[in-house]
């Protein structure tokens, strides 16, 4: 059976010559899409030292917004969007799904979780990660990955 994804746009937009959008789909190709146009992004921005780190926080939050923002709701409702900003300092990367539950962050203790340590691997590469909602419904999950080289 099709996923609803498969019938919608995967249009990508250069918003300006700091922000890009793409709107993900929910399978297989979708991802593929999303960490091929987040690494033409970040080399577009000569920000290749940041791709490893910003693929895998990509990849993580898409895949959250597709298992977790999607599964109970009708197809007319389907939009996740994936946004990456530049900003002085740090790189925005920022999923945005109809949603309107929290992102699940496991509790401590729970360590030997088969699944559900995304958010702690969005969290160990990123200097800040958070969410917002959005009127009228949904939320943002995003991550700032600094954009500086690191002097380690």
């Amino acid at each position: 059976m099709s996923s609803p994804a498969q019938f919608r746009s995967h249009e990508s937009v250069l918003d300006s010559s700091s922000t890009a959008s793409l709107h993900l789909g929910g399978d297989r190709e979708g991802f593929v899409e999303a960490r091929d146009f987040t690494r033409r992004t970040l080399g577009g921005w000569s920000l290749d030292h940041r791709t490893d780190d910003a693929l895998t926080v990509v990849t993580e939050l898409a895949s959250n917004a597709v298992l977790h923002g999607l599964p109970h709701l009708p197809t007319d409702h389907f939009d996740v969007r994936l946004r990456l900003t530049l900003r002085r300092s740090h790189l925005m990367c920022a999923v945005t799904d109809p949603s309107d539950s929290p992102p699940l962050y496991p509790h401590p203790g729970d360590d030997l979780l088969e699944h559900g340590r995304g958010l702690h691997i969005v969290e160990a590469l990123s200097e800040h990660w958070g969410w917002t909602r959005r009127s009228p419904v949904g939320k943002t999950v995003w991550a700032m990955l600094p954009t500086r080289t690191s002097m380690t």
